[in-house]
């Protein structure tokens, strides 16, 4: 009797912990977007010159970086907690794989644009924006961000999407919703800059509805 006492008990605490690790992780999202939007400008062939203003706003969103990163495992974990049994092991190992190599190439592309601020912080104004190495480091941050790791994070919201429709956790709204969103990724985000926000307003919507239909329950 106690053993499934517990057990239902973490069942219900399963879906608020994995929507307030979503809602956690869109919300640092949006922030490290705004932050380096506002520092960097988005043609990855630009000259350079915010390396000479104040960086810290880059500084703040790159150290955010690993806590929104820390969130979504614990989003990603928490969800296949609540799948259980029902998980199929063809989805979950797209799921899961798609989810770690967004996160690893986010890392790296946070890597590379760090090192750049801090290589800029250290030598002569204008050494480092004149050099190779400069507009190596800038357009590699960018193909990584902006080509590979947005498609492995549309990647994700398909494979999540019929994992949502075979087990049925969520509405089916929200998995086509994710199908739509995840299509508009792939194809167009190499040419949209905003494209890398689709993953984090997906996932805040599942984790909104995850929390809305927790509380409801008694």
């Amino acid at each position: 009797m106690q053993e499934n006492v517990a057990l239902i008990r973490a069942r219900m605490k399963t879906p608020k912990a994995a929507a307030v690790a979503g809602i956690l992780f869109s919300g640092l999202m949006f922030v490290i977007f705004v932050l380096l939007r506002r520092s960097i400008p988005a043609d990855p062939l630009e000259p350079g010159v915010w390396l000479g203003a104040d960086t810290r706003q880059i500084e703040m969103a790159l150290n955010l970086v690993p806590v929104a990163g820390v969130a979504f495992l614990w989003f990603i974990g928490v969800l296949r907690d609540r799948l259980g049994q029902q998980e199929d092991r063809f989805f979950a190992s797209v799921f899961f794989g798609s989810a770690l190599l967004f996160l690893a190439m986010l890392f790296v592309a946070a890597a590379v644009t760090g090192a750049v601020t801090l290589l800029a912080s250290s030598t002569k104004s204008g050494e480092l924006i004149d050099s190779a190495a400069f507009h190596f480091a800038r357009a590699t941050a960018y193909i990584i961000l902006n080509v590979y790791a947005i498609k492995m994070g549309a990647v994700f919201m398909f494979s999540t999407s019929t994992v949502v429709i075979y087990t049925g956790i969520t509405p089916r709204w929200i998995a086509y919703a994710g199908y739509f969103l995840a299509l508009a990724v792939l194809i167009g985000s190499y040419y949209v800059g905003w494209s890398f926000a689709v993953l984090p307003v997906w996932v805040l919507l599942v984790s909104v509805y995850i929390l809305i239909d927790n509380l409801r329950r008694p």
